[in-house]
């Protein structure tokens, strides 16, 4: 899902089919109505994806390599936090990673607030191979490519497991009624949400890939958690990414 070509949200964004915002009717003496106080005592998670690196344009393996953004990377960034400033975050976090902090700083610039960093939102840690391009790694690694389990690297699992961590952690942070934005990286940020959802790892690649600079978001409500947007902020195009 996407904005726009006029860089408008998409109804999605907090409209009936995804947030559930809309108010009910009244209660007695004006009290608000189902729908109005279950969303008072929801939080949000708009889960953003770095912009664009040089590697990703050459389609290495980042993994935890700290690559920064490249000018292009840097673009996507200042356009994005123009977008998502309007959804008044409470907080931001960020991955410790050069590429997640530079895309945090032009919201944090807008928003007033300062970037919270966690080193569990840092990328899959991708091994041997890490700086190799796609075919290199089919090249060399080919039962290992097959798998998608990078030599030395992180389990699919295992990076599930940390990112879920942190988004929980903030999400428990957050007063009722607001949201956090929190900026990683692609594989992190869908495995973690994966898990957050409660899928089983079999269906993890049900949730596709996030192109760069593009976000989904995540409510929890009655302590539940569903998916309320996913690759959101640009028109559809080719992702860049370690994931897949």
């Amino acid at each position: 899902m996407g904005h726009d070509a006029t860089g408008r949200a998409p109804s999605s964004a907090w409209g009936a089919s995804g947030a559930d915002v809309a108010p009910g009717p009244a209660g007695p003496a004006g009290s608000a109505g189902p729908a109005a106080r279950s969303h008072d005592h929801s939080v949000r998670l708009v889960l953003w994806r770095h912009g664009q690196t040089r590697w990703n344009a050459e389609g290495r393996f980042q993994g935890q390599s700290d690559i920064p953004l490249d000018p292009v990377g840097e673009q996507q960034a200042d356009r994005a936090a123009r977008l998502l400033a309007a959804l008044q975050p409470s907080t931001i976090y960020s991955s410790d990673l050069a590429r997640a902090t530079m895309t945090a700083a032009p919201l944090a610039r807008l928003t007033g607030l300062t970037v919270m960093s966690d080193k569990d939102l840092r990328e899959r840690y991708g091994g041997l191979w890490e700086g190799l391009t796609d075919t290199e790694i089919r090249a060399r690694y080919p039962v290992e490519h097959s798998q998608w389990r990078p030599p030395e690297g992180e389990t699919s699992a295992a990076v599930a497991d940390r990112a879920c961590a942190a988004m929980e952690r903030i999400a428990d942070t957050l007063t009722p009624g607001t949201l956090a934005v929190v900026v990683s990286h692609g594989a992190a940020l869908r495995l973690g949400a994966a898990r957050l959802l409660g899928l089983p790892e079999e269906l993890w690649g049900a949730i596709g890939p996030l192109a760069n600079c593009a976000w989904s978001v995540l409510g929890r409500r009655r302590g539940r958690w569903r998916l309320i947007e996913h690759n959101a902020g640009t028109l559809p195009e080719p992702v860049l990414s370690d994931d897949r």
